[in-house]
């Protein structure tokens, strides 16, 4: 099945993702701190986060969301655009959890290593 975005729906669902991940970093009381000692750990724990694969959540959201967008259309008589709403949402929301996941991965590896997360 193929999909064509309309009336910018592409663009919004990529535009929701950003400005949701728009703060991945987390929060620290640097009182005290090595910066440097920071930075170090920071880019480690960001790099455990990327084992978490958002693509592949992102195209079984986008596919999930066909069917029961499809599915939800026919009811009303148009299950192709019914497909195409549902993709954009199903995709949207899996990149949203991917992303929290990855935020909290950061945040709890952060937290391990001894510093006092705030947010």
């Amino acid at each position: 099945m193929e999909f064509k975005a309309t009336n910018g729906g592409g663009l919004l669902a990529a535009l929701i993702l950003a400005a949701c991940s728009s703060h991945p970093e987390p929060i620290v009381d640097t009182k005290g701190v090595d910066m440097s000692l920071y930075e170090a750990d920071l880019a480690e724990c960001s790099a455990y986060s990327d084992q978490i694969r958002t693509e592949e959540g992102v195209a079984k959201g986008a596919a999930g969301g066909t069917v029961i967008g499809a599915a939800t259309g026919a009811i009303s008589g148009d299950a192709g655009k019914g497909a195409g709403y549902g993709s954009i949402l199903g995709a949207t929301r899996s990149g949203l959890d991917a992303d929290r996941d990855k935020q909290h991965v950061v945040k709890n590896c952060m937290r391990g290593r001894g510093y006092k997360v705030l947010n």
